[in-house]
């Protein structure tokens, strides 16, 4: 293969997974891609075609027939792949919908034969494989092509599945054979996670003129979600996580497998309980939700029969559906009453108008709510299934209704329900944004400290005291700097202005009103200004509004760096007006001696350390415990806000040793003092440096607490780290 071939396929190619990992981007233009005069033109044209085919019928794209790519490029007719390029139309269109071989020729009139026998006959197409029996007789005991069956496992969504032994490979997989029309395994080729069941190929079995799917995959020993539900309802939620593993342990017996021994997965499930059981296989799924829709792929169909468990008890998806989610209805009442169980509002406002907008993976996130809300409480959110679509979507677009929420566990964290009725919100837009932001969710669900934060008890004192920020900010502020004031005028009344005129102590006050006052409202602008966001957004998420992810970003970057702004500020204006102070005596006769001054600036130091240490360590005790934690609850957590953490943890500590130093400090500028002048502060030193200790013991019981909250919260932020 020449250069000038690959180099346009391999584009395509490339071009194709950037569209697929986008948001809104738009399928490449295969125009653009063809050479242009080149020897290999027909050749590359094949390849292209080839891969832009299986794209669009995958779902990815609107759909197009090779008559149409004819059309576009006359050049596909004098291409001798043309035959194997219907037939591979033929073999992604059957992935759509029931679709018999002659009609399908028919279609393709002056190359039937050829199609027909390429499919049908001894020498086929790669992906098709004759079979003598009828593959829906199909029964243990028997070899298809590359497979012997062992047993039969079930019936899955589209065909029955048969554990059978891959002769090539020498390993055990799971194999479904459908009629045609049943899932397209091509998404599930393209994923590759681990908590996806891996899907390893596929083979199209012809039998006379009936066409039949084999696909085979990974083999899961541990059950389904099916099965975990049937258990939950007949053994209620107290066994906690026990209950998975002895479901597992059902399913893996009834297929004569061995229980994994000594593996950490079923020991961290044996101390769960039921809810965080729940959130801890809902956190894998929505994972993997996460990682198809990066890739493009939704999946459209979730419900307990597509969540697969391994030995240990990992969750995994099967069954990605292809399209765009609008499936059509069944007939039959009952399997009706089983399509409409995990259908979101779009998915069913889709199915009676084929206009609506189609679902999205918001639509999945949905559907997964259901189901967890399901194995939460044994009972589906909905449990009244109305018979028809239309009943449907307006108890879907009314919301969880009450009798629903009162049968939710007595130990189901604030978390897990705040969660879950996220994902069954009947607008989209109001759903977690993707798969990602649901996992972090559901992590947070798992972290008991973590989620008392985020979503504490209605009562808690951290829930009223979230309402009062403004007030209990302005308070961890004004009094530190009081006291520290009343200190620093005490001092310098008995060491300098007890020895002034009348007229400097006056000329002093005026100074002392002045320069305190323009700078309390030059600081108080500046704080207001940076901490817009801590004033106005949980107000606003109290009252029910929605905030997009960059106002979010914004409020908690400000709630992380707002002491610091504080005790910069604080700390810039003790310093000026320190510095300022000999203008204060201009014009009269009094005149500061430079050790005086430099007693003065020492004091005025001590004094600035406490005013803006003290209220560095206050605000952030209060923000982190209080007030953070409410912009988590809306998703959209990056993995850099855990560094702003950690870094606040560290800026704490420095802060703490400050306050350690406070008396130190004061008690080591005291040294420069004459004996005389020791002898009128000894008092209110010793005062200062007891008050100073004890202050210190309550930051530091304070600044251990912020240290396990800040853990709790650089854990949910950035897991695994």
């Amino acid at each position: 293969m020449t250069i000038a071939h690959i180099d346009p396929v391999a584009r395509f190619t490339a071009d194709w997974q950037h569209c697929l990992r986008g948001t809104g981007a738009n399928p490449p233009r295969l125009a653009d891609y063809v050479p242009d005069g080149s020897a290999v033109r027909v050749a590359v044209l094949a390849d292209l075609v080839r891969i832009d085919l299986r794209q669009r019928w995958s779902g990815r794209g609107p759909a197009k027939r090779i008559a149409e790519y004819q059309r576009e490029f006359p050049e596909v007719d004098q291409s001798p792949e043309l035959v194997d390029l219907v037939c591979e139309e033929f073999i992604a269109r059957r992935g759509r919908g029931p679709l018999p071989l002659e009609d399908f020729l028919a279609e393709y009139p002056e190359l039937a034969e050829a199609v027909r026998e390429r499919l049908t006959g001894d020498h086929g197409h790669p992906a098709v494989v004759r079979v003598d029996h009828d593959p829906a007789a199909l029964a243990p005991g028997q070899r298809v092509d590359d497979f012997d069956l062992r047993t039969e496992l079930g019936r899955g969504r589209g065909g029955r599945v048969f554990l059978a032994r891959q002769l090539s490979m020498q390993r055990v997989v799971a194999v479904r054979v459908a009629t045609a029309g049943g899932l397209d395994p091509q998404p599930m080729v393209q994923l590759d996670h681990p908590h996806i069941v891996r899907v390893f190929d596929e083979r199209v079995l012809t039998s006379g003129g009936d066409i039949s799917t084999l696909v085979y995959m990974q083999y899961l020993p541990g059950g389904t979600a099916a099965e975990l539900l049937r258990r939950r309802r007949a053994a209620g939620s107290a066994a906690g996580g026990a209950l998975l593993l002895g479901a597992l342990d059902a399913a893996i017996e009834a297929k004569g497998e061995i229980r994994p021994a000594d593996s950490l997965v079923r020991a961290e499930l044996a101390t769960l309980s039921w809810p965080e059981t729940v959130a801890w296989i809902g956190r894998r799924l929505a994972d993997a939700l996460g990682y198809a829709d990066r890739h493009g792929i939704a999946h459209h169909a979730i419900d307990p029969g597509n969540v697969l468990f391994t030995s240990e008890g990992i969750p995994k998806l099967a069954d990605f559906a292809p399209g765009d989610g609008a499936a059509t209805p069944p007939d039959s009442p009952a399997a009706l009453r089983d399509w409409l169980a995990y259908r979101s509002p779009e998915q069913l406002a889709a199915a009676l108008d084929p206009d609506a907008p189609a679902p999205d993976t918001r639509s999945d996130l949905y559907a997964l709510g259901v189901l967890l809300w399901e194995l939460l409480t044994g009972t589906r959110p909905f449990a009244d299934e109305p018979a028809t679509v239309e009943a449907a979507l307006l108890a879907r677009r009314a919301g969880v209704p009450a009798a629903a929420l009162a049968q939710l566990p007595a130990d189901c964290p604030p978390a897990l329900r705040r969660v879950l009725l996220t994902c069954l919100e009947p607008d989209p837009q109001r759903r977690w944004r993707n798969g990602m932001a649901l996992a972090e969710q559901l992590d947070l669900c798992l972290d008991p400290r973590a989620r008392d934060l985020v979503d504490p008890p209605e009562r808690s004192w951290r829930v009223r005291l979230r309402a009062w920020r403004v007030v209990l900010v302005g308070l961890a502020i004004a009094v530190p700097n009081l006291l520290a004031s009343a200190y620093n005028i005490d001092h310098n009344n008995m060491l300098m202005h007890s020895r002034q005129s009348a007229q400097t102590q006056r000329q002093f006050e005026i100074y002392s009103v002045i320069t305190n006052g323009l700078g309390f409202a030059i600081g108080t602008v500046l704080l207001v200004y940076w901490a817009r966001y801590l004033i106005t957004v949980p107000h606003g998420l109290r009252r029910g509004v929605r905030y997009d992810q960059d106002v979010l970003r914004k409020a908690r970057a400000s709630a992380v760096r707002l002491g610091d702004r504080a005790a910069l500020i604080i700390f810039t204006l003790w310093l000026l007006s320190g510095l300022v102070y000999p203008l204060a005596l201009r014009g009269t006769t009094d005149h500061v001696s430079a050790s005086d001054y430099t007693h003065f600036m020492i004091l005025h130091t001590v004094s600035g350390v406490i005013a803006m240490t003290y209220p560095f360590l206050l605000m952030n005790f209060y923000i982190v415990r209080c007030v953070y934690p409410m912009f988590l609850g809306q998703g959209g957590i990056e993995r850099a806000e855990a560094e702003d953490l950690r870094a606040l943890r560290r800026r704490s500590g420095f802060f703490l040793l400050l306050a350690a130093s406070v008396p130190l400090i004061a008690v080591a500028g005291s040294t420069l003092l004459s004996t005389p002048d020791l002898t009128k502060i000894i008092v209110s030193l010793r005062i200062m440096s007891i008050a100073s200790i004890v202050a210190f013991v309550v930051v530091y019981l304070m600044f251990r607490a912020m240290e396990r909250d800040l853990d709790a919260l650089g854990r949910v932020t950035a897991p695994g780290l």
